[in-house]
This record gives structure tokens, C-alpha cells and sequence, in this order.
């Protein structure tokens, strides 16, 4: 049974700080279970939350993953719209310039951990299994879904990693990981049947803990040849009940195959691993659950964190990025209007000051777009050169719960939530 006001009990298990100091207490006890997750990973994680002392305070640097020498990614990549890392797609963020709100999806980055699946949307079924539900479980065609109540939500996807190379770039510091500059975002118009309404039809028990959505891409295999498994991560049941979707639908059509189709999660705010895509099954537990993507993956190490490091990521964080080309170069004397986007995983955008003189001075820009939480705004800022020569273009965004974009992140060795002002380089001629 869904608990009858979400809301009360959310904000409280979506603190995913307090969430994994309750779910290791849990472990402790002898009430949690991890699939993939080793012994290093389990001390790492108690003695960041101080449960446990006399721990090593130093372990061993997580495995990176190998990539395959081919993209594997469907949809054609002209190089006008996209950047190809390995097995994904970065958008490059200039070509949103002629787009609307909405990223079309043929403009949509890809984040593959191997090969986009091509999977029979007239075979598909997803199992909805554990000891969270009550009774058996149950499997859900793709009708079953659709004739359930359907709920659209504009919202963005984004990678942990997006934005970063400015670790090397501006702050100096080399990181692990795909090379993202901005272009690991998209926002689209989603549609899909609630997780909420899915696990009400599965028997939900009011002692779930969490839900963990398993793709049906294949495995992943790291460089020392450790297999993984399908990718997987969990999630606080609060969070599965408040905004998550299934969904099927990418702005009014049917889910290409490398943006999960058919059914992928949407995970609002969160960073882009939780909506997993191509979802295959989903257990539901009554006790933690632990997954190499929440473990070794998708937390932060470095020297501005614990050694055993942090907890595990959950919301994405603010970031402002120009529709310019990279070095681009713009006639003095000449009026141009500067245009980019900016979004927040904790707020809705509140302002957008630019700088035209690498930081000297900022002027306000003007937003386009009414805040929408988890959704990013267009904003633009006319300026007319009058100094020629390169200089640096910069974008900073304040949200609705106050913060302001930084002038550098606090290095982490796999380069995760980088939000610090970006110097977008031009040269006036």
C-alpha cells in the first residue's frame, strides 16, 4: 500500500546523505543486501559515515571501465550536432541555438555504458519482483503500461559528468572519465505511466526500502575485466512514489532505441544515471540496496573529501552554457545577441548574469522560459564589441534556493558535478 502523503516523508529520504547513514545502520544489522558490491566498497561507505572506526582510510582508486573502440549508437551522429566518445554522443551545445525548448531527438546526446539495444517493443515485458511487494510481483507489457494514466513532464537528462574537461581546462586538475564539455544534456517533453501507479499495481508493502530499475543493455566490463552486470542503481522508495516516470513517449513520439526504448525511467533533478534506460526489471525490497553504481561509481573521491569519499550522488547541480561556437569570432562595432541556457537540479533558475570581458563587469540576461523545476531556461543578452581581440565570454546562474554558480568545483577524481562558471573563449575582429 502507497503511503497516503508522499510529500511528508520525501524531503527526509531524498537527503541521500541522511538516506545511506540509515541504510549502512541497516547493513549493520543484518538488514541489507548487495549485488556486485565488494567488501573494500562496504568499509569505504561505513567509515564515511563514522559507524565504524579504526578503518583503513585509504583504498584502492575505482576500476575504469573499457570502452569499445565503436560507438554502437543507432541514430546517425553528423558531426555538425555531435562529438563521438566512445561508446556515446555529446551534443554540441552552439546547434541548440536554432532549436526551440525542447531538444529534438535527433540532437539528443547518448550516454552508452556498451551498445544501444535494439529491443522488440511487441515482446517487451517488465517484471516488477522482491520482497517489498506483497505477493509475487508481476510483469507489465508495454499495453499495460499505456493503459495506465499517462503523465507528461518536461524535464532535462544529464550526465554526472558533463562539464568535465574544465577539471583539466580551467582548474588544472586531470580526472577520470569521458571528456564532456556541456553537451551531456538534453531536455525533452516525457511521457509515461507513473512508477508510483506501477508499484501500487505490484503490491507495494509499506515496508519497501528501495526500488532498483535493471537495464537490458548488456553487460559492462571494466578494464580488469570485471563484469558488472547490467547497469543498475537504486533509489529511496519515497523518491520512486513522488516524480520518477516510465516512460515511453520523447516529445509526442515513441522512445528511440538510444533513449531506452521502449521504456526507460525519468528521474527529475537527479543526475542521468538513475533514469535507466531500456528497463528490464525492477525489485523492490524491504531491506537496502547496494549496486556498483552507488558504490564505486558515482560518488566523490579527492582531496576536498573524506578518503573513504562521499556519499552517493543524487541531485545534479547548476551549470550556464552559450549556443556559441567553441573560439569563435564575432565583428566589432557589430550588434550580436548572445543566447545560452541554464538549469538546476535543486532550484528553479532565478537569474543569469554575463560577463563579455572575462569577468570584469556582468550584466543581467533576460530569461525566455517561465522556471520549470528540473527543466532548464533560455536566456539571452545582446552586446556590441568595441574592443577587438580574444577574450572570454562567461555565464553564471542563481537559482531559487540561493546558490550561484562558483568560480571553481571542488576537484573529485572522477570529474562528477562540475558547476563552476565556464570561460567560453571568442575573439572580436
Amino acid at each position: 500500500m502507497i503511503p497516503t502523503d508522499v510529500s511528508e516523508t520525501a524531503d527526509a529520504t531524498t537527503d541521500e546523505a541522511a538516506y545511506d547513514r540509515r541504510r549502512l545502520r541497516q547493513w549493520l544489522a543484518g538488514r541489507a543486501r548487495a549485488d556486485g558490491v565488494e567488501r573494500r566498497d562496504l568499509l569505504r561507505m561505513l567509515a564515511a559515515t563514522g559507524l565504524v572506526a579504526g578503518l583503513p582510510t585509504a583504498f584502492a582508486a575505482p576500476a575504469r571501465a573499457a570502452v569499445p573502440a565503436a560507438a554502437g549508437i543507432v541514430k546517425p551522429l553528423p558531426e555538425e550536432w555531435f562529438t563521438v566518445r566512445g561508446t556515446n554522443a555529446e551534443a554540441n551545445f552552439a546547434s541548440f541555438a536554432d532549436t526551440g525548448h525542447h531538444t529534438p531527438v535527433s540532437r539528443f546526446f547518448v550516454r552508452n555504458h556498451t551498445t544501444t539495444p535494439q529491443l522488440d517493443a511487441d515482446t517487451w515485458n517488465m517484471r516488477v519482483w522482491g520482497d517489498g511487494l506483497a505477493g509475487g510481483g508481476r510483469s507489465f507489457t508495454l499495453d499495460d503500461l499505456t493503459s495506465l494514466p499517462a503523465t507528461t513532464r518536461s524535464a532535462f537528462v544529464e550526465c554526472a559528468g558533463n562539464g568535465r574537461s574544465f577539471f583539466t581546462s580551467q582548474q588544472g586538475r586531470s580526472v577520470s572519465g569521458t571528456a564532456w564539455t556541456l553537451g551531456a544534456i538534453g531536455s525533452a517533453r516525457w511521457r509515461g505511466a507513473r512508477l508510483a501507479d506501477v508499484l501500487r499495481l505490484a503490491g507495494l508493502r509499506r515496508a519497501a526500502v528501495d526500488v532498483l530499475p535493471r537495464g537490458l543493455d548488456g553487460d559492462y566490463v571494466t578494464a580488469d575485466g570485471t563484469n558488472l552486470g547490467r547497469v543498475r542503481r537504486p533509489l529511496p522508495v519515497t523518491k520512486a512514489l513522488d516524480d520518477v516516470l516510465l516512460a515511453y513517449e520523447m516529445n509526442g513520439e515513441p522512445l528511440p532505441p538510444d533513449h531506452g526504448a521502449p521504456v526507460r525511467l525519468i528521474v527529475p533533478s537527479w543526475i542521468g544515471i538513475a533514469s535507466i534506460k531500456w528497463v528490464g526489471d525492477i525489485q523492490v525490497s524491504a531491506e537496502p540496496l547496494f549496486s556498483p553504481w552507488n558504490t564505486d561509481f558515482y560518488r566523490l573521491f579527492g582531496d576536498a573529501y573524506p578518503p573513504e569519499g562521499s556519499a552517493p550522488l543524487s541531485r545534479q547541480t547548476l551549470k550556464s552554457a552559450f549556443e556559441l561556437p567553441w573560439n569563435a569570432r564575432l565583428a566589432a562595432r557589430t550588434g550580436h545577441r548572445l543566447t545560452g541556457r541554464s538549469w538546476s537540479g535543486s532550484g528553479t533558475v532565478a537569474r543569469v548574469d554575463v560577463s563579455t570581458d572575462a569577468g570584469r563587469s556582468w550584466r543581467r540576461a533576460r530569461l525566455h522560459d517561465a522556471a520549470r523545476r528540473a527543466d532548464w531556461v533560455r536566456w539571452s543578452l545582446p552586446w556590441r564589441p568595441t574592443v577587438t581581440g580574444p577574450t572570454a565570454l562567461l555565464a553564471r546562474a542563481t537559482d531559487t534556493t540561493g546558490h550561484t554558480q562558483p568560480t571553481t568545483t571542488a576537484y573529485n577524481t572522477q570529474g562528477y558535478l562540475f558547476d563552476a562558471v565556464v570561460r567560453h573563449p571568442v575573439t572580436v575582429t
